[in-house]
């Protein structure tokens, strides 16, 4: 491994040659280096990531995988992934080399993570994002197989608990909303089923109070101390939610109040945090049971499953890629669904 010492800037330079994805023999040279041993280290990285076989540690190959989907998913996804891998994987696999990793291994990490009272859905996340980091692997870098599905899965993918508010909750836990930003918020939230990320995005340009719509395009996050736009979560999430006349004479009385305003602004300028903040205080002094802001999606759908609603109209309103994931999410909600089929069955009879 060859370094250079450039004798005018004091620092160290690497120069070699490696062969590319494509099979082409390609020279790489790297600059400004303090130490000797930082070139050399770079080189040997860079190297064992052009190889096209998991001889190579496990940190090598989460660092691939990350590259690969810097252009492939949102900057929000990406940095979920980014904490679970840092937090929950890195630390237990960091060093090993990928192709020696075994099943054992990983019931081993499993079973430390099941002593460690993180939430059943948490634990399926985490697991999640270990299976993809071998299954991207096994497609690009020739790995055999999966330790991570010969292992099998830890947790589960929906809560046993999930929460939400019904009507009469809603109503009273809005009476205490003294705040007319977060009242409306709070309020379309419920009413509508949209997620927080999707309200925050809105603009004046989204709602259209003369056909009672709101037009659902793109989600808002704050990441890093940056306001962040971007697409929404998945391709049917971009949708229109029909909105009622209360609901509508609500948006509009809010929107009579404000003294100036654009109509490619957002509508309701804050961050999670600040409805975080607000849904803990109103409960307090509503005494209304707490509850999170996604538990709003969640009691918009319980309301829409208590009018009748078939799973599809649900799936429709709620942004939902397929109707099993309605079904999976909310069957819980259907306790009666088998006893009213077989009487409808037994009519028939």
């Amino acid at each position: 491994m060859p370094t250079y010492k450039d004798e005018k800037r004091g620092t160290y330079y690497c120069s070699f040659y490696y062969t590319d994805w494509t099979g082409t023999r390609k020279k790489k040279k790297k600059e400004g280096f303090k130490k000797q041993s930082e070139a050399n280290q770079f080189e040997r990285d860079f190297l064992t990531k052009q190889k096209n076989n998991c001889d190579i540690p496990f940190k090598t190959l989460v660092n691939l995988y990350l590259d690969d989907c810097k252009v492939r998913v949102r900057e929000t996804t990406l940095d979920n992934k980014k904490y679970i891998i840092d937090l929950k994987i890195l630390p237990y696999f960091e060093k090993q080399i990928v192709s020696e990793i075994t099943p054992n291994h990983i019931r081993k990490w499993q079973n430390k993570l099941l002593k460690g009272g993180y939430s059943a859905t948490y634990l399926r996340s985490i697991n999640n994002q270990i299976s993809a980091i071998f299954n991207f692997a096994i497609k690009y870098y020739n790995l055999v197989s999966s330790p991570a599905l010969k292992a099998g899965s830890m947790g589960k993918k929906n809560a046993d608990d999930m929460q939400f508010w019904t009507k009469e909750e809603f109503k009273k836990f809005i009476e205490f909303d003294d705040k007319p930003i977060s009242n409306l918020a709070f309020k379309v939230l419920f009413w509508t089923g949209m997620r927080s990320g999707e309200l925050m995005a809105l603009t004046w340009n989204d709602i259209d109070l003369i056909n009672k719509k709101i037009y659902i395009n793109k989600s808002y996050t704050r990441l890093n101390g940056k306001d962040i736009i971007a697409p929404p979560k998945t391709p049917k999430s971009k949708r229109v939610i029909a909105i009622f006349d209360s609901l509508c004479k609500d948006i509009e009385d809010y929107k009579e109040k404000l003294y100036d305003y654009k109509n490619d602004e957002r509508v309701f300028n804050f961050t999670k945090f600040f409805l975080v903040h607000e849904m803990q205080r109103i409960s307090k002094k509503s005494r209304v049971k707490k509850i999170r802001i996604h538990d709003l999606r969640h009691s918009h759908a319980s309301l829409l499953i208590e009018l009748k609603f078939t799973p599809l109209e649900i799936a429709e309103r709620l942004g939902h890629e397929k109707v099993q994931t309605t079904l999976d999410t909310y069957s819980h909600l259907y306790p009666d669904k088998q006893n009213i089929l077989a009487n409808k069955l037994d009519d028939l009879y």
